[in-house]
């Protein structure tokens, strides 16, 4: 690999980086193609990215977005995406299917090293999605249980005057 393609490379895990919420980084040794294939197609619906790149690169892309120092060792894979929980909720259940050869190892929350427990933390809460769907819930339960008695209302009605 050129100083040009490693210049790009570090261009583009920066500009990423930057606009992530969540980096989490993983190991991966004995994780063969086909279930990599497995985890970017999970990520990919999910709204994450994958990558795997030298840890050199990735710790001079960290800097560069100004995410702190972050120790890298190993063969890792990040995984990143614009909110806290969708990398985190990604890699952890990828995490709980590969037992033996995937391990989340850390990450970058909020701009902010972030230690495993952290990271499954994260991976606990419910996405902004589901948070929304239980806000909605509440906002129109008040109309719910309206038509809901006015159609109770409507059937006595009508059993009254039958």
């Amino acid at each position: 690999m050129n100083k040009q393609q490693k210049s790009e490379i570090i261009d583009f895990l920066t500009g990423e980086f930057k606009e992530s919420q969540a980096v989490v980084v993983c190991g991966y040794n004995g994780v063969s193609h086909k279930e990599l294939e497995t985890l970017r197609t999970a990520a990919k619906e999910a709204g994450a990215t994958v990558q795997v790149a030298k840890n050199s690169l990735v710790t001079v892309a960290v800097k560069n977005a100004q995410l702190g120092d972050i120790e890298l060792s190993g063969n890792n894979i990040f995984v990143w995406s614009e909110d806290q929980v969708t990398a985190c909720k990604v890699a952890d259940t990828f995490a709980s299917t590969m037992k033996d050869k995937f391990e989340i190892k850390s990450g970058i929350i909020e701009g902010k090293i972030a230690s495993l427990a952290t990271v499954n933390q994260f991976a606990k809460l419910a996405s902004k999605d589901e948070l929304l769907g239980m806000l909605l819930s509440v906002w129109t339960a008040p109309a719910r249980c309206l038509v809901t008695g006015l159609d109770n209302l409507m059937k006595k009605k009508e059993e009254e005057a039958a």
